[in-house]
């Protein structure tokens, strides 16, 4: 019986420990923090816990057209909010814990770390160590914020996204230094929630590493709603000064406000394991170098999630964990493709993308055809008094091949599984026009940009 080790027990950890298990592995995981990691503790459930409620404030927000009469004073109870968040995350995470517990894994609480080979040895919170001999394992560690030596959290005032979930009352005026992913999500959930909010970005507009008409549009939007975006403008340091918070910029503004919430990016957990004096490859950044079926440099040593840096979404860390466990086992294996991935950024509206995008098309010259359409041109959006976002499709020029696309709107994340299905299928663009729709329906977009693409013979 083939043994594996897994340090870790985020989506990477805990899917691989099942996958390994089902097929008939013997399987320890080791977890330090609790099961589902920062992922189910202190990252993504808590966060779109915290934007579903965001979401419903801003629907109501906006009803007035629809013919709602809304009460004056409607607004969010931060402490009941945020006890809801961290009840829902614990929960997830003790489901996690029994799901393991009953597929036969092993689970053990403390640190891990690389002992030799194939050999863990784990470290409890009573400081006693034990060793583990194993035919493989599997890295699974995560990674943790940012942080700047000028720009040191304190927990109550200048925060990071793992400790917003203690406020009790909704801030004043938070300002959110970084425009990317975890910054743009969070600035549109405390603008829904009703604080003023102020987003601090290094670069022209908002998340930069995005489609530009989507980036475009949520800009649009955080404006609209009475947003404070500041593009070009980097943070030089973060101070507090009793109840109040200051954001100095590199070219000397300050700006004030309540509270601070820093979204810096995030530092790989590879520190103290024993990696690199095990064989194991470390990039500049320390994030863990694997190749597609998840193997590092050191024979026997997997790696999955956002501690190898890949692509930080925990979709990719949960299928780089079963990829590892079928190369372990000498199952079918698939490589990860990430052309394949989809993904979402729970702004509001959403912004969901998969496969090539508009930037990889401009930069390496992909002959590809390119349509898209407003949701505001939607009967069901007339209809729900939708008037942000759009659909784009990219189709394979020639072959009309769907090879990505783009949807914002609300929920975006449900509305991108059609192209999904597209991009993996290698659907043609005719296929998907073809396909019925609901009428009316947001899906019948998707259809509709299909046909915009279809040249007649």
């Amino acid at each position: 019986m083939t043994h594996v080790a897994i340090i870790g027990g985020g989506p990477g950890g805990y899917e691989a420990a099942l996958v390994a298990a089902r097929h008939g592995a013997e399987v320890t995981i080791v977890e330090r923090d609790g099961w589902g990691g920062s992922t189910v503790l202190t990252d993504c459930v808590p966060s779109k816990t915290l934007i579903a409620t965001a979401d419903v404030l801003t629907e109501v927000a906006e009803s007035l057209e629809l013919g709602v009469e809304l009460p004056s004073g409607v607004h969010a109870d931060l402490a009941k909010v945020n006890h809801r968040v961290l009840d829902l995350a614990q929960a997830q995470s003790h489901d996690i814990g029994e799901r393991l517990s009953s597929s036969g894994v092993r689970i053990l609480r403390g640190q891990g770390r690389l002992a030799s080979g194939t050999t863990i040895e784990v470290t409890d919170a009573d400081g006693a160590t034990s060793t583990i001999e194993a035919d493989a394992v599997l890295v699974a560690t995560g990674a943790h914020p940012r942080v700047s030596d000028t720009a040191q959290p304190d927990g109550e005032r200048i925060l990071t996204w793992e400790q917003v979930y203690g406020l009790t009352e909704l801030p004043d005026h938070m300002i959110v230094v970084g425009s990317g992913v975890t910054g743009a999500e969070f600035a549109s959930a405390y603008n829904g929630l009703g604080a003023r909010v102020t987003l601090v970005s290094s670069r022209d507009r908002v998340l930069p590493g995005e489609d530009p008409d989507a980036a475009d549009t949520i800009e649009d939007v955080f404006r609209r709603r009475g947003m404070d975006v500041l593009g070009n403008s980097r943070m030089a340091s973060v101070e507090r000064d009793g109840d109040t918070v200051r954001v100095t910029l590199t070219d000397g503004r300050v700006v004030e406000g309540s509270h601070c919430l820093l979204a810096l990016g995030s530092i790989p957990n590879s520190e103290g394991l024993g990696l690199a004096e095990n064989g194991v490859l470390l990039d500049d950044g320390g994030f863990v170098r694997v190749d597609r079926v998840s193997r590092t440099t050191a024979p026997g040593v997997y790696a999955a999630g956002d501690c190898t840096g890949v692509l930080m979404l925990a979709s990719v860390a949960a299928q780089q964990g079963r990829i590892a466990m079928a190369h372990v086992l000498g199952s079918a294996v698939h490589p990860l493709n990430l052309t394949e991935v989809s993904s979402n950024i729970f702004t509001s509206p959403e912004i969901a993308t998969v496969g090539v995008s508009q930037k990889k098309i401009d930069e390496q010259g992909i002959q590809a055809d390119v349509a898209m359409l407003p949701l505001a041109a939607n009967p069901r959006a007339k209809m729900q008094g939708v008037r942000d976002g759009f659909v784009k499709l990219f189709a394979r020029r020639g072959s009309g091949t769907v090879i990505g696309g783009v949807i914002v709107g609300p929920r975006a994340s449900e509305l991108i599984h059609v192209v999904s299905l597209a991009v993996s299928t290698s659907l043609t663009i005719d296929q998907v026009a073809n396909a019925f729709t609901v009428y009316p329906s947001m899906s019948g977009t998707v259809a509709e940009v299909a046909r915009r693409i279809h040249r007649p013979e």
